[in-house]
């Protein structure tokens, strides 16, 4: 087995507690003789839910040796509130101890840098591996197994249940809704996303009427009690009077026929798309990433792709999917479809006069729109790392993280300002911003009945129907931005380490030409005077424009592995990738050194 660097992991510090340990706190010398393995995560992060997943089967497997521990890092101000952190732990079926750690004191003493980050520690209480991004169960399981021989050769393995507690059930209608869809009877069909189904409400939007789905994460097509989902979102009617499902973690589309019941597949493959993959084909044989809504607009179905940043489309017709909108890179920026920015696009919603189709953007804390041209535009909201509640002229005005959006029949949007707990309502006209309700429950979405709003509160699990006002309600201005501090950086040339070490018996891939790509950028844009774009090294000198302080450096890495066995002819191939957003203050006495740990231990920190 290889020497690795030995360094004593720090202890675990959240002022918010412990969760699913039935009120037990820990300490890491309590968890001696396990693997450890801290998963830093934030609930509002697609990337942080692909892990979720990603870690379910491993975390089966080495039930008896392997700890995992979700060390929650809020990146918004709603993220920071303990209830808001109980109720995304039971909506999202984590399974494990999570550590409520609002002042990011866990993530400071780790010195982590991005969502998601893995951190392993052995036994013996010393970190051995970090990685960062998605696609790294399979290192990570190599790694347990070398650990666990290893550990069990030196005695100091242990073996036995784990200190997870599971959480009473709570009995309720639905359990965290995620959208809705008005019927032509009066009633509602609703995503019930946590109990992996659909359920059809009658007009008093309580009553109901039937389910759709057996209630048990799968994939599976068939009749009310055979179908399977897994967190079902978006909703949608198709043009032959189908329901279009954005179907989130089985990244699938699915099609649900009211009259008989059977749910039929659409798009996707059950599997999550990957850089490198596919991105237009036959809608059944190509790959999906965490499809979160769905709308009918300009002859297609368009599905807001939260998980890589983009907007496709579905042609029912051909059976063909593609993309629409959006590079993959996370972040807010306008134009033409093809070069536009997006940050996990949630809600979607056809303009009264179906000119336009709106977007909840939701990482940007962002209200934008794609016109019939095909060109981007945002109405509200400013970038990645500024949001708040503040009402007013468009460009001022601040959002925190909305997930939906409501055409109104003047011609304005209303917004699910989900983080804010608030109803928003934004006026193409005036340019204005005014908040319409407050005192809801991370309101994910709203369908407009009878000249009333009628809300998804799903962290209160329910629908609720409100007035539209006359007046707007007034609140307080707030403004926040995200309270990761910054990395103070020298002037001059800053040199950019993305680390990463192919996992213990496998090698870079190189068959077929380089494995690893990065993409460097920067906002504002002119911060970087040399240094931004494309290539292959994961090194690269940046040059830092004169008269800028601050800003942020957008670095996207992705690199290939196989198995290293010559005897194999078809080596299994894992990707690894990440996207980072480093707020950076440039400072005299800055370093000149930014290393990024996509997988390995940085041996120069």
């Amino acid at each position: 087995m290889a020497t690795r660097a030995r360094v004593r992991a720090p202890e675990l510090i959240g002022k918010g507690g412990w969760l699913n340990t039935g009120d037990r706190q820990y300490t890491l010398s309590e968890l001696r003789g396990r693997v450890v393995i801290l998963d830093f995560w934030t609930f509002c992060c697609v990337n942080c839910l692909h892990v979720l997943d990603e870690l379910r089967e491993l975390e089966e497997k080495h039930r008896d040796t392997v700890v995992i521990i979700g060390v929650h890092s809020p990146k918004f101000v709603h993220e920071a509130e303990h209830q808001a952190v109980v109720d995304a732990v039971e909506r999202y079926e984590v399974h494990h101890p999570v550590l409520d750690d609002p002042e990011l004191a866990t993530w400071k003493q780790y010195a982590v840098r991005a969502w998601p980050t893995l951190v392993v520690i052995d036994p013996e209480g010393y970190v051995v591996a970090q990685h960062a991004g998605e696609g790294h169960a399979h290192a990570i399981e190599k790694l347990v197994e070398e650990l666990e021989a290893e550990h069990a050769a030196k005695g100091t393995l242990r073996r036995g249940d784990g200190p997870y507690v599971a959480p009473e059930p709570v009995a309720t209608h639905l359990r965290f809704p995620g959208k809705a869809l008005p019927l032509a009877d009066g009633g509602f069909l609703v995503s019930d996303t946590t109990r992996h189904r659909l359920v059809e409400l009658d007009a008093d939007g309580e009553t109901v009427r039937r389910h759709f789905g057996a209630g048990e994460r799968g994939l599976a097509d068939g009749g009310p009690g055979e179908a399977r989902f897994s967190e079902p979102q978006g909703l949608a009617f198709l043009p032959d009077g189908r329901v279009a499902v954005a179907d989130t973690v089985n990244h699938a589309v699915r099609a649900l026929d009211l009259a008989t019941g059977v749910t039929t597949t659409l798009a996707g493959t059950g599997r999550q798309w990957w850089q490198g993959s596919p991105t237009d084909g036959p809608a059944r044989e190509v790959d999906l990433s965490s499809p979160w809504d769905v709308a009918w607009f300009a002859d297609r179905l368009w599905i807001a792709m939260a998980g890589v940043h983009q907007l496709w489309t579905y042609d029912p017709e051909a059976g063909v999917v593609q993309v629409a909108a959006g590079t993959t890179n996370e972040g807010l920026v306008d134009g033409p479809a093809a070069e536009a920015w997006f940050a996990q696009p949630s809600g979607l919603a056809v303009s009264a006069d179906g000119e336009r189709l709106w977007i909840a953007d939701s990482e940007s804390s962002s209200l934008r729109h794609i016109d019939r041209d095909g060109h981007v535009r945002t109405d509200v909201g400013t970038g990645l790392f500024d949001f708040g509640h503040r009402d007013g002229a468009a460009g001022q005005a601040l959002l925190q993280h909305p997930l939906g959006v409501t055409a109104l029949p003047d011609g304005s949007v209303a917004i699910s300002d989900t983080y804010n707990h608030a109803l928003r309502r934004y006026d193409p006209v005036s340019g204005e911003v005014t908040t319409l309700a407050t005192d809801l429950r991370e309101p994910s979405d709203a369908v407009l009945v009878d000249g009333d709003l009628v809300v998804v509160e799903s962290a209160r699990h329910r629908l609720t129907r409100l007035r539209l006002p006359e007046e707007a309600v007034r609140v307080p201005d707030q403004a926040h931005r995200t309270r990761r501090a910054a990395t103070e950086i020298a002037p001059g040339t800053l040199r950019l380490d993305v680390v990463f070490q192919a996992p213990a018996g496998q090698k870079l891939d190189t068959r077929y030409g380089p494995s690893t790509r990065l993409l460097v950028s920067a906002t504002p844009p002119e911060l970087l005077a040399e240094g931004s774009g494309a290539g292959t090294d994961l090194g690269r000198d940046l040059v830092l424009a004169d008269g800028f302080t601050e800003g942020v450096l957008h670095v996207s890495a992705m690199a290939a592995s196989c198995d290293d066995d010559p005897a194999n002819e078809y080596p299994a191939c894992h990707v690894h990738q990440q996207d980072w957003g480093v707020p950076v203050r440039v400072t005299k006495d800055g370093t000149a050194r930014l290393p990024l740990v996509l997988a390995g231990m940085d041996e120069q920190g």
